[in-house]
């Protein structure tokens, strides 16, 4: 089937999702709930607010994998905010001190669907 590359650009993907499964490490979890979240409200909070392109959904995975802890679900529309986001995270005890990032899978929901110009397969 030949893709029309006027169609296809126009269906270019304006929302990314980014997957980004984490292990938290000792340090982490050495620290007391109290210090957990006194991190998160003023360390990454602002970081967060910053970046208000970028959304954030993290889950809870340490009760059914051993080799990552957490995963971070990041959607975003605009690649160079999430870029942003990215080096400011590092500069921070979250990377590498509190959390060991595993991988970043960048991935678009039902392109394969939106390439063909199809109704993707889909349970909802």
């Amino acid at each position: 089937m030949a893709v029309n590359r006027e169609k296809e650009t126009a269906k270019m993907p304006k929302r990314y999702h980014i997957f980004m499964p984490l292990k938290a490490t000792t340090t982490w979890l050495a620290l007391k709930p109290e210090g957990r979240f006194g991190f998160l409200r003023t360390t990454l909070e602002p970081i967060f607010a910053a970046h208000p392109a970028v959304k954030l959904r993290f889950f809870d995975s340490e009760f059914f994998a051993g080799h990552v802890s957490d995963i971070a679900l990041w959607e975003t529309d605009d690649l160079s905010q999430w870029q942003s986001l990215v080096e400011q995270l590092r500069e921070t005890m979250f990377w590498d001190q509190y959390f060991e990032v595993k991988d970043i899978l960048l991935s678009v929901e039902n392109a394969y669907a939106d390439h063909y110009a199809e109704r993707p397969a889909a349970s909802a």
